[in-house]
C-alpha cells in the first residue's frame, strides 16, 4: 500500500511540471531488452524539454515479450542533460514505473507493481531535426532488473 501511494504522489508531483513546458518537444518509437526477465522490449516515449534548465520530463510505456511471461510498463522519467557541447549529448535520469506482470507458467496475471530505475543515456542529432537515442535502465523496486533500449525521436514543434 505504502509503495502505490509514493507512485500516485511521484507521477502526481511530476504532472504540473509536464503542464506548464507546453506542447511535448519530441515523441517516437524505441526497442530493446531487458534482464530479469529476458524479453524483447517495444514501446514509445513523449519529451517536454524545458521542465527545468537542462531537465526533460520522458514519460513512456514499455512492452515486453519471452520467457514465458509479458508486462506492461507505464514510466514516467526524468533526463538531465550533462553538456550540449558535443555531438552525442550525454544524459542521466531517474524514474517511477508502474508494472503489469503477466505470467503464463504460474497462471498469474495483470498483477500491478511499483518501481522505478536509474537511467544514463545519450542522444544525437539527425538532419531533420529528430534524433536518435540509446540507454540503460537499471531497475529499482518491482521493475525488470536492466534495460538496453534505442530509439528515434521526430520533432514535436
Amino acid at each position: 500500500m505504502l509503495r502505490r501511494s509514493l507512485v500516485t504522489l511521484a507521477m502526481l508531483v511530476s504532472l504540473p511540471a509536464a503542464a506548464v513546458a507546453g506542447p511535448f518537444s519530441f515523441y517516437g518509437p524505441h526497442m530493446g531488452f531487458s534482464q530479469g526477465p529476458d524479453q524483447l522490449v517495444v514501446g514509445g516515449q513523449l519529451q517536454w524539454n524545458g521542465v527545468a534548465p537542462r531537465l526533460a520530463f520522458v514519460p513512456g510505456m514499455d512492452f515486453g515479450f519471452a520467457d514465458n511471461r509479458s508486462t506492461a510498463q507505464l514510466n514516467g522519467d526524468f533526463h538531465y542533460n550533462l553538456s550540449y557541447d558535443t555531438a552525442w549529448q550525454p544524459y542521466v535520469g531517474g524514474g517511477v514505473a508502474v508494472t503489469l506482470w503477466s505470467d503464463q507458467a504460474v497462471g498469474r496475471a495483470n498483477v500491478p507493481e511499483a518501481g522505478g530505475s536509474l537511467i544514463v543515456g545519450a542522444a544525437i542529432f539527425n538532419r531533420a531535426g529528430g534524433r536518435f537515442f540509446s540507454e540503460i535502465k537499471v531497475g529499482l523496486g518491482d521493475s525488470p532488473e536492466l534495460k538496453l533500449i534505442a530509439g528515434w525521436n521526430h520533432r514535436g514543434r
